[in-house]
């Protein structure tokens, strides 16, 4: 079973439907051309992607506390196969998810209709507590000497006032992960680094010659034309052919590139950031993310080491068009319980973000794009389940007016490093994700509602105009570590 493709990127991926997969795409809104490449910068690929989601082959099973199968996988594996007899196909039990529940799979059939006859059947169980989709994702982007150009981070209409809170905190001895696309080798995130680990499944959509494994690295996501299937009306995903996007590096940049005088900064420079991989080529899976909040966040997965750096921080810059399940909801709550706050992306499809996930989910801090005047971007998605707005870029008139952030420069392999301007809800969320971690390390006791809550209090009105709903304002991080620390 293919994985869900990655939610969307932040530089310039929409909305994706994968094979066999539901599209999950968050993030980024690319412009119709590429975008000029600065100083010391490429220019990144002109990729973009529409589609919904769609049902796999496989959906996701929880039990109730009470049954056996709750605790025997055994137990699984006999109710899987009365299931089948029942809905006349063959279901197979994959794995158990680090929430405990279950993931299973109709290998014999790539009909929907199936799946949701399989489905029904676990449905009508009252010994289940939940059924829902493994859905397909995508990543949600757009495509210093560089620090010039980091408006969002300094400048005084629509930047997050964030040189200001350095006074304050620099992210230091903070971890944040990334659950993105992985990460590439450059100067200035090195030394930012805490093991991480691949939990993309599917050896096909990992395309580093594996499953899981210990390995984080970015191998990159190009597709061809039509490659990851195609979205409802029928048209090929991509539309045309795709180079690599890096948008883990992209992002991860964003939270805490290093201060080392070299290139960019990121928001919290002295954080750290664990790298974990969920989407590769068209994207990735709603299980393998599942268990990667499970895992980033200190909680236990059947097969992958224990987490010696857990995170206080999650940053997941991807995204799919259903609204929120289960088992996603129980995934991120006991997240949250452990500690960990949660920033995604609203998407970018310039509609209600109640319709997509995470963003739809509870517990989450979900943010919206800002252009640098300080308008919603045009793709940014919104409405009332939008938290906080931050700076996400638009660069359809100027590339200057995106986000500048880490990148490779490969377009179809490895490549050297360097810097890129995208766009996208994928691009506002890690300065969220890295304000969290200023306010994690200056006040350590502060628990995730109430670093959202302090996040939202302490917001200032966006300059520039939002219709539909863009959360408590745009952020402002000098002045929530100011309200939070009382200096």
């Amino acid at each position: 079973m293919h994985g869900l493709t990655p939610l969307r990127i932040s530089v310039a991926l929409a909305t994706v439907t994968a094979v066999m997969g539901t599209g999950v795409a968050f993030a980024g809104v690319s412009s119709d051309a590429a975008r000029p490449a600065g100083p010391g910068q490429v220019s990144a690929p002109a990729t973009a992607a529409t589609g919904t989601a769609e049902l796999t082959q496989g959906f996701i099973v929880g039990y109730k506390s009470h049954t056996e199968e709750a605790r025997s996988n055994a137990a699984i594996v006999k109710d899987t196969e009365a299931k089948g007899d029942e809905a006349g196909e063959r279901i197979s039990f994959e794995r158990r998810l680090g929430t405990g529940a279950a993931l299973v799979d109709l290998p014999d059939t790539d009909k929907p209709q199936d799946t949701q006859e399989a489905m029904a059947a676990f449905r009508a169980d009252p010994d289940v507590a939940y059924v829902v989709p493994d859905r397909r994702v995508f990543p949600t982007a757009v495509e210093p000497s560089e620090y010039s150009y980091q408006w969002d981070l300094y400048e005084s209409r629509a930047g997050m006032n964030v040189p200001s809170a350095w006074k304050q905190a620099t992210g230091k001895g903070v971890t944040v992960a990334v659950i993105d696309t992985g990460i590439t080798k450059h100067t200035e995130l090195g030394s930012r680094l805490v093991p991480g680990y691949d939990f993309i499944s599917n050896s096909w959509t990992a395309t580093d010659g594996g499953g899981r494994d210990s390995d984080p690295s970015d191998t990159g996501d190009w597709a061809n034309r039509g490659e990851c299937g195609k979205d409802r009306n029928g048209n090929p995903v991509p539309a045309r052919d795709t180079n690599n996007s890096w948008h883990g590096t992209h992002v991860a940049g964003t939270i805490a590139a290093t201060a080392n005088g070299y290139g960019t900064v990121g928001v919290a420079h002295e954080a750290n950031i664990q790298p974990i991989r969920v989407l590769g080529k068209c994207g990735g899976s709603t299980s393998d993310i599942i268990d990667a909040i499970t895992w980033a966040s200190g909680g236990t997965v059947s097969g992958a080491p224990a987490n010696k750096y857990p995170a206080a921080v999650i940053n997941m810059s991807l995204g799919g068009e259903f609204t929120c399940d289960q088992a996603y909801n129980t995934a991120i709550k006991a997240a949250t319980d452990r500690g960990t706050t949660i920033a995604v992306a609203a998407g970018n499809d310039n509609a209600d973000a109640s319709a997509y996930s995470p963003a739809g989910c509870a517990n989450v801090i979900a943010v919206a794009a800002s252009d640098r005047e300080g308008n919603r971007a045009a793709y940014s998605n919104y409405g009332r389940t939008v938290d906080v707005t931050a700076p996400g870029g638009e660069t359809a008139v100027r590339a200057d007016d995106g986000i500048w952030s880490t990148i490779n420069k490969g377009t179809r392999s490895l490549g050297s490093e360097g810097y890129a301007s995208y766009q996208g809800t994928s691009m506002a969320t890690p300065h969220i994700a890295g304000l969290a971690a200023l306010l994690k390390q200056k006040a350590p006791s502060l628990t995730p509602a109430q670093i959202e809550q302090a996040i939202k209090n302490n917001t200032r009105s966006l300059p520039g105009s939002c219709s539909g709903g863009c959360g408590a304002g745009l952020a402002d991080a000098a002045k929530v570590l100011t309200a939070v620390t009382g200096n």
